[in-house]
């Protein structure tokens, strides 16, 4: 096989992509990676989940440094914001994982191909790069080039007043007032940092509730939360206009009970309505490569498109917009292809939203199992009669499990409290093998641990809790 030939190209070197080359690389596949940004890791990495991951902590650490240090016995004096120091931290966390993924290509022996790949048939990929375009050939190919940030029609993002979250991670300074539009994962994320940095956050929201998709108890009990925080919202409101005006930014809105209309002004701006699948430039329709409505590639359970050995992962399909989900996808087809059993459990894919306190979910909401007509049993336990969170000043929030009325099989599990991001990995590994609330409930957990929790919401499920 001349250099030039590969088993297998990866046209995006986002979670799923570079994973997916790895993982190839070490199945003694000879892989390629192709990357237009530059900067391997997509926009996880560069410009969403990690870099926001890294202003939601330190924004934390001065909110807490600020407001509760002095509460706990922790005599601090004269806080003071240096903006462009945490910037500059969130950057060089950025630099440094980037450069990471660079050199686990070179340990595994992928080739990294820097430049817009653009498939020309099922064994041809082009790559225009800055010393100009280069033909590759290759037996299999996978689409992995991710998502873009939706937008509202006639609004238009200008990364100055009116941002999208790669524009809300870079702000030179804190705003005054700031709108998000959408109360989504990430708009609350974002907001969330904002606020605790000092701006007055307003979130307008479509629809009655926020965090759509979410189990709808632990929304309410969420937005219960970010109300106390400071955190304004206007529900059930459909925003009609965004303009850059004199005093700022103006947003106009209609109630969509009330119809009254109203607006508000801000500094700046942030719209959070959502991500759309990115193939832009690819040639699919070209190739047959059958896309629907939403513009996603349609794949069949082997994640294969309508070209038997073009494959599509990660936000580019359907399922839910996670880094995580677009890694065990990419980990799957590089075993299909291998001639491996390659298979994605989508019923176990955790979701997280990174504010404080956390909240995290795993498998089916109570909504979801009453639409499907199935049976539940519910444990619930509060963080306040947890020992640990207590000492800790970190009482807001539960542990909700349910399972299954006549098989005690564990079918969801939402959280909202200090940590949960990673407990939920104790209840996914579970859900994994089949467990029951019983099983949940005769496993020892460490005390005192925030885990313990679980343990106590899933003793409640057979209504015997021990601490509550």
């Amino acid at each position: 096989m001349s250099s030039d030939q590969f088993d297998i190209i990866v046209i995006g070197g986002g979670p799923g992509g570079y994973v997916c080359a790895i993982r190839a690389a070490q199945l003694g596949l000879k892989a390629a990676c192709v990357e237009s940004r530059g900067t391997l890791g997509g926009t996880c990495l560069n410009v969403g989940c990690i870099p926001s991951k890294s202003l939601l902590n330190l924004s934390e650490n001065f909110h807490k440094a600020k407001k509760d240090f002095n509460n706990q016995g922790i005599e601090v004096e004269n806080v003071k914001l240096n903006i462009n120091k945490m910037m500059s931290n969130k950057n060089k966390s950025v630099q440094v994982l980037t450069k990471g993924i660079e050199f686990l290509f070179k340990k595994n022996k992928v080739e990294y191909l820097k430049g817009k790949g653009v498939i020309f048939s099922p064994n041809d990929v082009v790559v225009y790069g800055d010393t100009g375009k280069k033909n590759y050939k290759t037996k299999n190919i996978v689409i992995a080039t991710g998502s873009n940030h939706s937008t509202l029609q006639g609004i238009e993002i200008d990364e100055k007043n009116i941002v999208s979250s790669t524009g809300a991670l870079s702000l030179n300074k804190v705003p005054k007032k700031l709108i998000v539009i959408g109360g989504g994962y990430i708009g609350l994320e974002m907001g969330s940092v904002w606020s605790r940095l000092g701006a007055e956050v307003t979130v307008i929201e479509y629809l009655d509730h926020i965090t759509p998709g979410m189990d709808k108890e632990i929304s309410q009990e969420f937005l219960k939360i970010l109300k106390k925080q400071g955190i304004n919202f206007k529900l059930n409101s459909k925003v009609n206009s965004v303009k850059n005006v004199k005093e700022g930014v103006e947003v106009k809105f209609q109630d969509n009970k009330s119809k009254e209309n109203g607006s508000i002004f801000a500094d700046k701006v942030l719209v959070s309505v959502g991500r759309k699948p990115y193939t832009e430039g690819l040639n699919l329709s070209k190739i047959g490569i059958e896309r629907d409505e939403k513009g996603r590639v349609n794949v069949d359970n082997k994640l294969r498109t309508s070209v038997k050995n073009i494959f599509a992962i990660g936000d580019v399909i359907k399922g839910p917009m996670l880094a995580h989900k677009a890694e065990e996808e990419g980990i799957a087809v590089a075993e299909i292809v291998a001639g491996q059993a390659g298979h994605v459990n989508y019923e176990v894919i955790p979701g997280v939203i990174y504010t404080s306190p956390e909240v995290a979910a795993v498998g089916k909401t109570e909504e979801q199992l009453k639409g499907d007509k199935v049976a539940y049993k519910v444990g619930k336990f509060p963080f306040l009669a947890n020992s640990r969170a207590k000492v800790n000043n970190e009482t807001e929030g539960f542990v909700k499990i349910l399972a299954d009325a006549k098989t005690d099989k564990v079918l969801g599990v939402h959280i909202i409290g200090p940590h949960c991001g990673d407990m939920i990995a104790e209840m996914a590994l579970a859900m994994e093998f089949g467990a029951s609330s019983e099983d949940i409930a005769r496993t020892c957990h460490a005390h005192p641990t925030h885990t313990e929790a679980i343990k106590e919401a899933a003793l409640a499920v057979d209504k015997r809790p021990i601490h509550f």
